[in-house]
């Protein structure tokens, strides 16, 4: 009876949000509810299970989230990434142009979140279409490809974030698996994917056009990509690091404290304030509406993380996760293959990748926590994987891709959507390899 309950209960979900166009926390609050209302949860103990739920998960990654977000939101406005971009065209050339886009998505795509990092790269695709003469859909698609495996698979993104926090994996090893993971998919799923899709036809709309800063406004090369690199600098070295000293002495302690994630998300936009900031000859007041504005961007993200946590709490507060268990066991499929079929279920059904990570999580979370053969690093990165499956008409995404490049429908599934499924199916592939190699 409760796993009929959880399953009503995602389907509510799915009909609240694609159907009712119901916002998605408020989705998550009443589907909550009502699933533990009729999981036989006290009435007088549903309230302290969503405040738990909520608190917990938000406690978390509230700051990591929100200080990404404000050292994406820099990166972006102060000519940063344009640098980077032109940077690398240069360095590349034209011959190979697209993979000089593939590299600026990917590097870009680390500290912006993936909206964000679309609208402000897609201009400058549009600029390398039109000064070169070529097309559309073959030069931008592997850039947004990159793009989307770092939302996918990267910390400080909102979902792969939450996943760590939820799982109890270590930030700084799931974030070296990831860009083990990220190498494979963005070549299969961009450069060499989009070499079939030269003949797409495509005639980018003139509005999209990049409206660049004048050279003489932009900050240096090096100082453009230690700033939007230097988070996963300073979680991948402390990872080393403990990997390889495991004593207790005051270095370590040391170490582990500044590799923590706030703290190295803090450490980076303090750095950023000073070095594409106030260095740039932006004020402290210019940069406090400019960090007030990348919250408001976050908010509804944070919201909908939130809501997650309440629908986990919800299942662990009425024991039908144990239920939930028990089912998965007796299926016999490979936990993390398991992990990545409920979140492409969902996101094929929701169409929001962090909902459907989310939701996934929250379900086989019981799981990853008592299974210690289960490697929690990567059960984030194939639930990552499963949330992007096959984008298509319910996905915000998909509508953005097809009105910027001004695609038929049939044309946005063809190039978009197979795209973000490469970036699935080779993500989970290897998963199950790391997992043979480390296990």
């Amino acid at each position: 009876m409760a796993l009929l309950t959880i399953l009503f209960c995602i389907i509510l979900l799915v009909v609240l949000v694609s159907w009712a166009k119901v916002n998605p926390f408020l989705s998550f609050l009443i589907v909550s509810i009502t699933a533990g209302l009729l999981l036989g949860i006290p009435m007088d103990k549903i309230t302290a299970s969503v405040q738990k739920g909520l608190g917990d998960t938000l406690g978390t990654i509230t700051i990591i989230i929100i200080l990404g977000a404000m050292t994406g939101k820099l990166v972006a406005t102060s000519g940063a990434a344009q640098k980077i971009a032109e940077v690398l065209v240069n360095l590349f050339g034209v011959k190979y142009i697209q993979w000089a886009l593939v590299v600026v998505g990917f590097i870009v795509g680390i500290p912006l979140f993936y909206n964000t990092g679309f609208v402000l790269m897609v201009p400058l695709i549009f600029s390398v279409v039109y000064k070169y003469k070529l097309p559309a859909v073959y030069i931008g698609l592997p850039m947004l490809a990159a793009l989307s495996v770092t939302h996918g698979f990267l910390p400080p993104h909102p979902s792969p974030t939450a996943l760590v926090g939820m799982f109890h994996a270590n930030m700084g090893t799931t974030l070296v698996y990831g860009l083990i993971l990220a190498v494979p998919a963005i070549i299969l799923a961009g450069p060499v994917f989009a070499s079939t899709l030269k003949k797409i036809p495509s005639t980018p709309l003139e509005t999209f056009r990049a409206e660049e800063l004048p050279a003489d406004k932009l900050p240096g090369a090096f100082i453009s990509f230690l700033t939007a690199l230097l988070p996963v600098i300073l979680l991948m070295a402390s990872a080393f690091y403990l990997d390889i000293d495991h004593s207790t002495g005051t270095l370590h302690r040391l170490i582990a404290f500044l590799g923590d994630a706030p703290i190295v998300m803090l450490i980076s936009i303090i750095f950023a304030t000073y070095s594409l900031g106030i260095r740039q000859g932006i004020s402290m007041k210019q940069l406090a509406v400019l960090y007030g504005d990348a919250i408001k961007d976050i908010a509804s993200i944070l919201l909908i993380i939130g809501g997650s946590g309440i629908f986990k709490e919800v299942l662990v507060a009425s024991g039908a996760n144990n239920d939930i268990t028990g089912l998965l066991h007796s299926l016999n499929l490979q936990p993390l293959v398991l992990g990545w079929l409920l979140a492409a279920i969902i996101r094929i059904s929701l169409g929001s990748a962090t909902v459907a990570g989310l939701t996934a999580a929250g379900i086989v979370s019981t799981m990853v926590l008592h299974d210690h053969t289960i490697n929690p690093n990567l059960m984030v990165l194939a639930i990552g994987a499963g949330s992007l499956a096959f984008s298509h008409v319910n996905d915000g995404g998909f509508w953005m891709f097809k009105e910027y490049f001004n695609l038929s429908i049939k044309d946005t599934i063809k190039s978009w959507s197979v795209m973000e499924s490469i970036v699935s199916v080779v993500g989970i592939v290897g998963v199950l390899i790391i997992n043979l190699v480390i296990s």
